[in-house]
């Protein structure tokens, strides 16, 4: 949670057509006060995507207030919003005023708001429709003019389904609802912020040179499916340039939680190939490829064509798995 006042300071970088489309959206939206709800995968962008919501508002010197509800106890998120008197219950030593008083006149951004329970969403609707709350723990009625930004990686009109979001706030909150793009759909963009995050890390790490990749590290960058996006993206890259003796980049390590030692040990239980007599020696390279290729063509059928599957029941980081198909794919 965060109460946010100074500029605007994070900018959006990216040149690829999906993602210059959702930030004209976005743009066009911040215009008019009316709720937005931002939805992503993790790692997206959403509360970047929410602080330039608010500062291309008309309530950009207003405060910008961030709830992150999936940080909350579920028990704990109608006191966090609506605050509460003191004497409310056991510990409220003095009163408190919740997020919604500290953000009056600017924005609100409830993250997660999926995560939020029913009653409490019930008390934000009644914000939404009427201006109007009462701290826990008292009758008084308080005012309050916020503009709500939603953010969530779920599918709040299933969860309305299912019984655990209310239909009238959907419909109250969901003036625009706007979709970001996941990094995978951005093409180029994600070779522009490597770039960008190889840079910040040279100039924290006092790098004398400015650091590149080699072709093989961009190819990877482009294949990769990206499932943590942009927060994904910046973790490997920086990695990468910290541990480069090199301004060359030319080793990424996509999974930092692959044990060594677990691999060393099935290597040496690897049953040994059976052969009926001396092997010929001068058909190593041969043998090997031939190795290769069956290991590769088997896992990809029993992975139904599915590289990351396939690598997984390799042993294989996708990335190793995309050299090898490269190496052999005229020959598959």
């Amino acid at each position: 949670m965060e109460t946010i006042q100074e500029g605007y300071t994070q900018q959006p970088l990216g040149e690829s057509e999906v993602f210059l489309d959702f930030q004209s959206k976005l743009s066009r939206a911040a215009t008019v006060n009316r709720s937005v709800l931002l939805v992503g995968e993790r790692g997206s962008g959403k509360e970047i995507a929410a602080r330039r919501l608010h500062f291309l508002s008309q309530r950009w010197q207003k405060n910008l207030v961030t709830v992150n509800c999936a940080a909350l106890p579920p028990s704990l998120i109608e006191t966090e919003l609506f605050g509460y008197e003191q004497g409310a219950f056991t510990g409220a030593q003095k009163t408190r005023k919740g997020r919604f008083e500290e953000a009056e006149g600017g924005t609100l951004f409830l993250d997660e708001i999926g995560l939020i329970p029913l009653e409490v969403q019930e008390k934000i609707l009644r914000v939404v429709e009427y201006g109007t709350y009462e701290r826990v723990g008292s009758s008084v009625t308080h005012e309050v003019d916020v503009r709500i930004i939603g953010a969530t990686n779920a599918d709040l009109p299933t969860l309305c389904e299912q019984g655990k979001f209310k239909e009238d706030l959907l419909d109250r909150l969901s003036f625009e609802v706007l979709f970001l793009p996941p990094l995978r759909e951005r093409g180029d963009d994600i070779v522009l912020l490597a770039s960008y995050f190889a840079s910040k890390m040279a100039l924290e790490c006092n790098h004398k040179e400015m650091p590149s990749f080699s072709d093989s590290v961009v190819d990877s960058l482009l294949t990769y499916p990206w499932p943590g996006n942009v927060r994904e993206l910046k973790n490997v890259i920086e990695r990468a340039v910290y541990r480069s003796d090199t301004a060359l980049i030319d080793t990424l390590e996509f999974n930092p939680f692959e044990n060594p030692f677990v691999v060393v040990k099935a290597e040496s239980q690897r049953p040994q190939a059976q052969t009926g007599g001396p092997l010929d020696l001068s058909h190593f390279s041969e043998a090997r490829i031939e190795l290769d290729l069956s290991y590769l063509q088997q896992a990809l059928e029993k992975a139904e064509g599915n590289q990351k599957e396939a690598a997984k029941l390799l042993g294989l980081t996708y990335d190793q798995l995309r050299g090898l198909y490269r190496k052999y794919q005229d020959q598959l």
